[in-house]
């Protein structure tokens, strides 16, 4: 999707959506065996955070409007890669968005290393019960 479409779906009227008044938010799971530094961490949780408002944008703009008007909530998780694969196929098979960052490779990790996967943004309950159980970075 390009910008002026990205624009515009944030402008345009909205549609009433299947979310109503349900809290969103978005959960950026970190995987923690990589041990990158606080600045890493910050690029690619940027990275996973834009990456994922903008194709539940084109995906799913309901979900969109209603995170953007309840102050897009944002949380920062931690966890082990094996298990980091194992939520991001459980959050397909529940219907919950994801977004992988891999990282190019130019500084403290391997090239293709998988360092964020974004959860949502989604109704905070789906995402409570996927996700409560981890640590906050």
């Amino acid at each position: 999707m390009g910008l002026r479409s990205f624009i515009h779906r944030l402008t345009a009227p909205k549609m009433q959506g299947r979310l109503d008044n349900d809290p969103v938010k978005l959960v950026l799971v970190i995987n923690n065996d990589l041990k990158m530094g606080k600045g890493k961490i910050a690029a690619q949780v940027g990275h996973a955070s834009v990456t994922a408002t903008l194709k539940i944008g084109e995906y799913q703009p309901t979900i969109l409007d209603a995170w953007l008007k309840t102050g897009q909530k944002k949380v920062c998780l931690k966890s082990g890669y094996d298990e980091l694969i194992e939520l991001e196929s459980k959050a397909q098979n529940h219907g919950i968005q994801t977004v992988r960052i891999s990282d190019a490779g130019k500084t403290q990790v391997p090239s293709g290393s998988l360092t964020v996967i974004a959860f949502g943004p989604d109704s905070e309950d789906k995402l409570q019960d996927l996700t409560g159980h981890l640590k906050l970075v």
